[in-house]
């Protein structure tokens, strides 16, 4: 009689990650990088499952309660954008480019920029390639980090997803009150010398990856909104992408968090998406995101905590 040993528990623990990154590995390789905001999160989604095979409850759970809510607000989101434009005002394309001149002394740091470095799509250089990665990163990131503090720091999961959210709705509303022209569009409007949007031509020249530059701007007129310039959500989110994870970060990582909003900005300045006004309204939209979300979540904590103290 033969006796069947038990298969180890922790070798079976990585089947199903690996299964995921093989599959995951094939569909970027055909596909591309997935920056669509659904297909994006239901990787994210997928990779949290292969991770949480010893917790399949726990996983059921987050899906239900955190994750499809959350991509549920934030597609509501895209459709309110999509009509934000024209509600009360109609497009402006001044105050914000008044803005650059006069912090940088009658020059606008998008032209400058563009005139100096900027060589044409014929000869694109490896900071238009940097430029470009910096700027497509704010695709994966935002949901990316996430991710990862749901399954390594749930309470602070609750509080970033929470500040997501609530820079969503202030920026929608800023959009509705004030839709604000980026630098590219003012060019094709006259208001501005002449610029690039380069995120385009660059996308042309990316190695390895297939890369649809109009799949970056959601699905079609219903969802698109080129007037939503001011704030910008990109510098918004890569700062609040620092401030959470800047206290678990090991020393080495924290300089790339503190360059990271930086290079940021030079990417949407120098590519003719954001103005410098822009991108500093965007800082400020988190600041105080952050201290509204805190101050709501350490008081909802309060009485909690003296309930324990009082058993």
């Amino acid at each position: 009689m033969q006796v069947q040993l038990p298969v180890p528990a922790r070798p079976l623990r990585w089947v199903a990650p690996t299964l995921y990154l093989a599959a995951l590995s094939t569909y970027m390789w055909r596909e591309g990088i997935p920056v669509g905001r659904e297909r994006l999160l239901i990787w994210i989604v997928l990779g949290l499952l292969a991770l949480s095979t010893a917790n399949l409850g726990r996983w059921a759970r987050g899906v239900v309660l955190e994750w499809l809510p959350l991509a549920l607000v934030l597609a509501v989101y895209d459709l309110l954008r999509g009509h934000a434009d024209g509600l009360l005002f109609s497009t402006w394309y001044r105050p914000q480019l008044e803005a650059d001149a006069f912090l940088f002394g009658g020059t606008v740091p998008t032209v400058w920029l563009q005139d100096r470095i900027w060589h044409g799509s014929d000869s694109v250089r490896w900071y238009d390639l940097l430029a470009w990665a910096v700027y497509v990163s704010y695709f994966v990131a935002t949901y990316l980090v996430a991710g990862l503090l749901w399954f390594f720091a749930r309470s602070r999961f609750r509080r970033y997803v929470a500040c997501v959210v609530l820079l969503a709705g202030m920026a929608y509303a800023t959009f509705a009150l004030f839709p604000a022209a980026p630098p590219w569009l003012a060019s094709d409007a006259g208001e501005l010398d002449p610029t690039t949007r380069l995120i385009g031509p660059i996308s042309g020249d990316v190695p390895f990856f297939s890369f649809s530059f109009e799949g970056l701007y959601e699905r079609g007129s219903e969802y698109a909104n080129p007037v939503a310039a001011v704030p910008s959500l990109h510098a918004a989110y890569t700062l609040l992408i620092t401030l959470f994870l800047w206290r678990s970060a090991p020393r080495w990582a924290r300089p790339l968090l503190a360059a990271y909003p930086v290079a940021m900005a030079y990417a949407l300045v120098y590519t003719a998406e954001h103005y410098v006004f822009d991108i500093l309204l965007g800082w400020a939209y988190t600041v105080v995101a952050v201290w509204v979300v805190n101050r709501i979540a350490d008081r909802m904590r309060a009485p909690a905590r003296r309930q324990d103290w009082s058993q």
